[in-house]
């Protein structure tokens, strides 16, 4: 089992808080947003607790919805080139 620790956590709790020195823009979010649900997913699969798979269930929910939010508002948004978006925005695979 691979676990993987991170020092801050990688979606800001609130989208006003300047990260790094500059406020994340909306590809920027929905790219970590992507990592992180690539995460939670990596996480689950490799869960064997009870306890785990449950806190790891309510991971996946929170930052899936986080994930459709950001989605709908790039959609609402003026498209960008697709090379931009690729990464971002590309299909998940379950594998």
């Amino acid at each position: 089992m691979r676990v993987i620790f991170r020092q801050s956590p990688c979606i800001p709790a609130d989208p006003d808080i300047i990260v790094d020195g500059h406020r994340p823009t909306l590809r920027e979010e929905l790219i970590m947003t992507r990592r992180a649900l690539e995460n939670a997913y990596a996480g689950f699969d490799n869960a064997t607790d009870p306890d785990l798979i449950d806190c790891y269930i309510y991971e996946l929910n929170s930052v899936m919805k986080r994930y459709k939010y950001l989605l709908q508002k790039a959609a609402e948004s003026e498209p960008l080139p697709d090379e931009e978006h690729a990464e971002a925005m590309r299909p998940l695979t379950m594998s």
